[in-house]
């Protein structure tokens, strides 16, 4: 099965995890997430592949995030926060993985292993 790696290669642990998915010969799509941001319906099936509430997957230590005032303990909706993550895709934690309908974020990049096995 191909691998999806939502990578930002100006990210060390990004690039740490994509070197690992590299190594294991695993087939790999790259998907530059700043380049080409997720819509709202993938970030959702994202969510559910990794079995996460929408805030762990945003960057609240981003600079960009306290310049926008966010915070976890913000009473938004989960269509709100994804509407933020549409919108700002560099608060989108990286990288996420998927294979099938599985997916980890690669923090620490070991994280990873477990789509390897």
């Amino acid at each position: 099965m191909t691998l999806t790696i939502y990578h930002n290669p100006r990210c060390s642990k990004s690039r740490q995890t994509l070197a690992r998915v590299e190594e294991s010969g695993s087939p790999h799509a790259i998907v530059k997430y700043l380049d080409a941001p997720p819509d709202a319906a993938t970030l959702k099936a994202l969510i559910g592949k990794l079995g996460v509430a929408v805030t762990d997957i945003i960057r609240f230590k981003e600079p960009m995030a306290q310049e926008l005032g966010l915070s976890a303990a913000d009473d938004r909706s989960d269509d709100a926060w994804i509407a933020v993550l549409v919108e700002h895709p560099k608060l989108l934690e990286r990288p996420i993985v998927v294979s099938g309908d599985r997916a980890v974020i690669g923090r620490p990049p070991e994280n990873v292993d477990v789509l390897l096995a």
